[in-house]
Formats: C-alpha cells, sequence, structure tokens
C-alpha cells in the first residue's frame, strides 16, 4: 500500500507508513525548530520524487527556496510550490514566478485557496506526479487574522482535498498562543500530531494517532538543516 514518511527515522520507525490521505498537525512552542522540521518533512518528499506546495505566512517565498540552497540541499524546483503570504503585505513590488504566487494577505483564504490549487492541479493534471505534500506555515499567523469558524471551513476544503487525493498534508500550529477549544475545534480535522515540547532548554517531539499508540518522547536538536533525534 501507498504511503508517506517523514523523513525523520525512529519516528518513521514507530508510524511504519503514514496512510496516503492523511492530514498531520505540528504543534509546538516558538523556537523549537518547526519550521526546519517542516522543511525536513518536505525535502524527503522532494528527494522521494513527489511534489511539494508550501504556505508560507512568516517569510517570504524567496526565503523558503533559499532555505535549500543555503544548507546544499538539491531540490527539483519545478516540483516545488510556494504560496507567498508575506511579500504583498510589505508593499514589496514584485510579481509571481513559476515556483512562488503571492497572496495578499494571511486573511485573503480565498486567494490562498485558488494559488494552492493551482499548483495541485499542475502537479497532478501537468506533471502527472502522484504523492503531494501541502505544507501550511503556519495556521497560527492565519488564525491571528481570521476567527476559528472561518479557518476551520477553509481547512475543511484543503484536508478534504488531501483526503480524496491521497496527498499529505502538514499543518503548523503554535503551541501556548491559542485557547484550547480552538485547539480541539482544529483538531477535529486531523488524522494524527507531531507534538512538540520542552523543559528547561530541551526539546522533546512525539508522533499521536499515527500508529496503534503514541510513540516515546524523543529529546533533539536542530544542527543546520539536520533534526537529531536521541534516544
Amino acid at each position: 500500500m501507498e504511503s508517506y514518511s517523514l523523513g525523520i527515522e525512529k519516528l518513521d520507525e514507530n508510524i511504519n507508513g503514514i496512510r496516503t490521505g492523511s492530514n498531520i498537525m505540528i504543534i509546538g512552542p516558538p523556537m523549537s525548530g518547526k519550521e526546519t522540521i517542516v522543511n525536513n518533512i518536505v525535502y524527503n518528499g522532494l528527494n522521494e520524487g513527489e511534489a511539494a506546495v508550501i504556505v508560507t505566512t512568516r517569510e517570504p517565498g524567496e526565503s523558503v527556496v533559499d532555505w535549500f540552497s543555503y544548507n546544499n540541499l538539491e531540490i527539483p524546483i519545478e516540483h516545488l510550490g510556494i504560496v507567498d503570504c508575506v511579500t504583498k503585505t510589505l508593499g514589496v513590488p514584485t510579481s509571481d514566478t513559476a515556483t512562488i504566487r503571492r497572496a495578499s494577505s494571511p486573511v485573503d483564504l480565498t486567494g490562498i485557496g485558488v494559488k494552492i490549487s493551482q499548483f495541485l492541479e499542475d502537479f497532478w493534471m501537468k506533471q502527472n506526479i502522484q504523492k503531494t505534500r501541502l505544507c501550511i506555515n503556519s495556521l497560527s499567523t492565519i488564525l491571528m487574522y481570521s476567527n476559528i469558524q472561518t479557518v476551520f471551513r477553509f481547512l475543511h476544503v484543503f484536508t478534504g482535498r488531501v483526503k480524496a487525493s491521497g496527498a499529505l498534508g502538514i499543518y503548523v500550529v503554535e503551541d501556548g498562543m491559542h485557547d484550547e477549544q480552538a485547539i480541539a475545534t482544529l483538531k477535529q480535522l486531523f488524522d494524527g500530531v507531531i507534538e512538540i515540547r520542552q523543559e528547561s532548554d530541551i526539546h522533546y517531539i512525539r508522533t499521536t494517532g499515527m500508529s496503534q499508540k503514541p510513540s516515546d518522547w524523543y529529546e533533539y536538536t536542530i544542527e543546520g538543516a539536520k533534526i537529531v533525534l536521541k534516544g
């Protein structure tokens, strides 16, 4: 059966393959390396011949592309699509490219949705790439500008498309920024969670919902572009 992997060895061993059509939340505190984790998950897919769409609400699309080259990670750029929700809010005159398409802001859910759909259609229909990863980094930024009901409806559409198409959805949430009810509402849409917690200056990661039982908590560090799990 077709499945996805994260590219994070100990977590993948526990999961033994993420089924196609799954939607996964990554939730953890600020400064815990969530963007590096997301980029590694994207890189793992691109390295396996998959396509990826990244919605960036924190930094311009060019910065996302530069992260891979800065860390000497070669990617097939034609298999990557970035929906940039930042650049236009800065008033920087710029245009779309084959890799980067601009939404007006993180509140422009209609525009974001249209550009995601354009990339997905291109990968599926024109390039005939059967496996795609959709990563939204981050839902927390979108929630700052829109209410939970609006974001839930937006996500309901795309988590449904991920399921129907056999893709993999990854959605980043900042722990501590939202009330528990909002998190519980969003979790209804997800098949599993990558949880990150911090004790003193040490970070731990585990998965829940993607296998019969949660994985162990693994201490990890970020070394350049690499996620190093201990234990």
